[in-house]
């Protein structure tokens, strides 16, 4: 903490007529701000004309108008109906009997038909008939002889009506169970081929990004509290249910304008000062969650900034004690907050982290605004909070920082942060500090080397001292919000499907995460139109867009905390869509489970540029499903609660990431210049959730998870043997990992065995199911939605060792894996620290949890 505190100078974001200067008065095509323009400014929200000090969102502010959301154009709903009782009719793209839902096809017909047929009932008046009535008139003589045909017929009329009742008391047929008071039902083939057919179809995604990249909204500022309340508003124009606001208070840093330095103090002649800056400054360039200080020191450069790297300059004999590392992005250490852990674990005093056009910039291609790529004085911002050992908020690990809630660490006691300063800058600086450091240490070539032409030294002791100076403002409370609202189940109200996107970014965040944050509001849009003919799914959907998910995914988090008890129990999976959309190669992360449905959407999905599936064009890459690591918001859902989740996006090469160039001049332009891919993504993401809320089997694959495990299995064995520390003698013994597998893929086998008994029967029964055959399912679902939670460490002290938010026993990062995927984290750590017993004690204990999951599958 600094001693005295200054507010945090965010750069203003702009006034209505600012903002709208931008661009043609004339253009209809962007979501005007006049919901968060006047009313905003009033309260003091948005600060024109001043010198745009960060101030704390207020709760006052006043919330948009639906009138405001001009140039979105929602279909009127007798359009939408008329299109959706065609497609009723035409049912152009049929399932295949394995997945078709006949029972919801039968009823929803039987429901259509006389729903739309009373309702097309047209009674006159008889008030203008009365005078002119004649009562009839009895003929007792005919009724007499007639006595017997009557009273048999109304014999047979009480007769079938006490049936019908007998079959309706006892729940005999449970169709008429939930769904008499659900409204209009249609054959799920229809809702996916209208979800298909309407997506971007008046280009809400470029309307919406328009918006959202108008001004920056990092994290716990002004301007995410209004895109909040933006995005909450068209919530509530979509029809979702419960829309909220949901506030946490949590640890966020903020840059103070003077309070950053980078520069040669020492020699006289070589002094020098960096920009910091982007020519493009619309956000102050820091790296989230570092460390307070002013050091000074020696200038070494260490390549990517792994613990190898560091290594290998102490080998050299060169010290990095109390130097400044000077280090660059991506490489063999791809978390920033690892070569900064790194870089303080090496003796360093303080880290600098830059871009170096071999990764990112002009070395591959054309920067922006010719190309793709960053730009010289590109910056990439970050946290450097380490999510792989405290995710969420860093003060809380454990548990939810509710404004209730007052338990919090101090932020030097936290495992979460680093201990020395650290700052971002550009090639423009970077390359000053190289120069300044030729002829000190050891000349470095091969992959030490980056930008041709430019000689890579180590520097030593007697480099250049330079100053990196980082203070700061530091708030222990900062209030968040997340954005949530639902569309509730009709049959299974209490199960959810969540599906979230973060809102917060570095600058305006065109692509990171604007883009999935336009594709969420379309597929939310469609949704809405459908709800608002009376659709529902089977069961709940649950939208949400993040706060602060930059600082160390932090309202994803806080929100799994907070209702831990309620997911683990309920939640059915998380879908999270992040950097929607950069390029065109479809990339997926995802627990073993959604493999088989993943395939089945692909295939319903066309590549706009190719004319193949998705699927086609996904399976020739040979990427396959990929394992989650820990680099966006679903690691609270799958690796804390338990909840199946899954990543998408479509990916192209490297792009201005984390810079104020990632704006929407470079999506327009380079990343996704005609939508095509926007509108692709919203269909796979819309039909994803489909196939998990709107399926009356949940279609899980527990055997090809199992087949997975086994995977897994084999690629620790080669981890294990290829350990420096290894030898014939301390290999670890699998074997019980590997008994616990084939156990799973039996019980697995097995379990599925009630998919084709219930497809059998109910298409046997013409489409109806007993309350018998409906509880079977349900338990049947519920099994394959807890395995994952059944998968979890929830023994006393149970986690992973010294991590213990971390529970999943396969699914979780490693200690010093950062982002990147990691199966049994718990055995690759142990085999990290070389202790082999640990190691074994591990294999037996994620054995015992695997066996003891895959039992619960067919138990009585």
């Amino acid at each position: 903490m600094v001693d005295e505190k200054v507010r945090y100078e965010h750069l203003p974001i702009p006034t209505y007529e600012e903002a709208t200067s931008s661009r043609p008065v004339s253009s209809q095509s962007r979501l005007g701000p006049e919901e968060i323009s006047d009313d905003a400014e009033r309260q003091g929200l948005l600060r024109p004309g001043s010198n745009g000090n960060y101030q704390p969102p207020t709760i006052e502010s006043v919330r948009p108008s639906l009138d405001s959301l001009d140039g979105i154009e929602h279909d009127g709903e007798d359009e939408v109906r008329r299109e959706m009782e065609q497609m009723e009719i035409e049912d152009p793209q049929s399932d295949a009997a394995a997945t078709r839902s006949l029972l919801r096809y039968r009823l929803s017909k039987r429901f259509s038909s006389f729903t739309n047929s009373f309702s097309s009932l047209s009674l006159p008046s008889f008030r203008q008939y009365l005078s002119k009535l004649a009562w009839p008139r009895i003929n007792y003589q005919q009724l007499e002889a007639n006595r017997v045909v009557i009273i048999g017929r109304l014999f047979g009329v009480f007769l079938i009506m006490g049936v019908l009742y007998a079959l309706i008391a006892s729940d005999v047929l449970s169709f008429t169970k939930n769904r008499m008071g659900i409204g209009q039902m249609y054959d799920p083939e229809s809702v996916r081929v209208f979800v298909q057919k309407h997506m971007n179809g008046h280009g809400h995604m470029q309307k919406y990004l328009e918006h959202i990249t108008d001004f920056p909204h990092v994290a716990g500022t002004e301007g995410n509290y209004v895109l909040g309340e933006w995005v909450a508003e068209l919530f509530k124009s979509s029809d979702l249910e419960d829309v909220n606001m949901e506030r946490f208070d949590v640890y966020l840093n903020y840059p103070r304008k003077d309070g950053r330095r980078v520069a040669i103090v020492e020699p006289e002649d070589l002094k020098w000062e960096a920009r910091v800056e982007e020519d493009q400054e619309q956000s102050y360039v820091f790296h989230g969650h570092s460390k307070s200080g002013d050091v000074t020191g020696p200038l070494v450069y260490a390549n990517f900034g792994s613990r190898a790297d560091f290594k290998t300059l102490a080998e050299s004999g060169i010290s990095v004690k109390d130097a400044i590392v000077l280090v660059r992005y991506y490489g063999s250490e791809g978390d920033r907050a690892l070569k900064v852990k790194a870089a303080e674990l090496a003796g360093a005093s303080g880290c600098i982290i830059y871009s170096d056009p071999a990764q990112d910039g002009f070395v591959v291609g054309p920067t922006f605004p010719e190309g793709r790529f960053m730009p010289e004085d590109g910056v990439q911002r970050g946290a450097v909070s380490l999510m792989s050992w405290v995710v969420g908020d860093v003060l809380t690990p454990g548990w939810a920082s509710t404004p209730s809630n007052q338990e919090r660490l101090n932020p030097e006691d936290s495992p979460g942060l680093n201990r020395i300063p650290s700052i971002p800058i550009s090639w423009n600086d970077a390359k000053h500090l190289l120069e300044a450091i030729k002829g000190h240490g050891k000349q470095m070539t091969d992959t030490w080397q980056g930008t041709p032409n430019t000689e890579y030294w180590t520097g030593d002791q007697t480099s250049p001292r330079v100053n990196l100076k980082n203070i700061q403002d530091e708030e222990v409370r900062q209030p968040i919000y997340n954005v949530l609202g639902k569309i509730t189940g009709w049959e299974e109200p209490k199960n959810k499907v969540v599906v979230g996107n973060h809102r917060d970014a570095w600058c305006t965040g065109a692509a990171d995460p604007g883009s999935g944050t336009a594709i969420m509001l379309e597929v939310i849009r469609i949704f809405g139109e459908l709800r608002k003919l009376g659709w529902r799914p089977l069961r709940t959907i649950e939208f949400a867009s993040w706060d602060g998910e930059e600082y160390n995914l932090i309202g994803s988090t806080e929100h799994v905390e907070d209702r831990l008890a309620e997911l683990r129990e309920d939640a059915v999976a998380y879908v999270n869509v992040d950097v929607g959309v950069t390029g065109t190669d479809f990339h997926a992360a995802a627990s073993p489970v959604f493999a088989r449905m993943l395939e089945h959407v692909l295939d319903r999905v066309g590549d706009p540029d190719t004319g193949h599936t998705i699927r086609e064009i996904w399976d020739e890459s040979n990427r396959g499903l990929e394992g989650l690591g820990a680099g966006s918001d679903y690691v609270a859902f799958q690796d804390i609660a338990g909840t199946s989740s899954i990543d998408m996006s479509f990916k192209g090469p490297k792009f201005p990431y984390h810079s104020c160039y990632d704006n929407f001049e470079w999506m327009s332009k380079f990343g996704d210049p005609d939508w095509k891919y926007h509108k692709t993504m919203g269909e796979i993401l819309a039909l994803m959730i489909l196939e998990l809320a709107d399926k009356p089997l949940l279609p899980f694959d527990l055997s090809g998870y199992a087949k997975d495990i086994s995977k897994y299995i084999e690629d620790l064995d080669t981890y294990a043997k290829s350990a420096p520390t290894a030898n014939d003698q301390n290999p670890v013994n699998l074997a019980p990992l590997r008994e616990a597998s084939d156990l799973f893929a039996q019980e697995a086998d097995t379990f599925h065995l009630f998919d084709n008994t219930w497809r059998n029967f109910v298409f046997g029964a013409g489409g109806f199911e007993t309350t018998a055959m409906g509880n079977a399912r349900g338990q049947h679902n519920s099994r394959m939605a807890h395995f994952e939670t059944d998968l979890l460490d929830l023994s006393e002290g149970g986690g992973l060792a010294n991590r213990t938010q971390f529970k999943h026993v396969l699914f979780a990062p490693q200690a010093w894996s950062g982002y990147d995927e990691a199966y049994f984290p718990g055995i690759r750590d142990a085999i990290d620290a070389a202790d082999w017993v640990e190691a074994q004690h591990q294999v037996e204990k994620v054995a015992g949890i695997l066996e003891a999951a895959a039992k619960k599958l067919n138990a009585s």
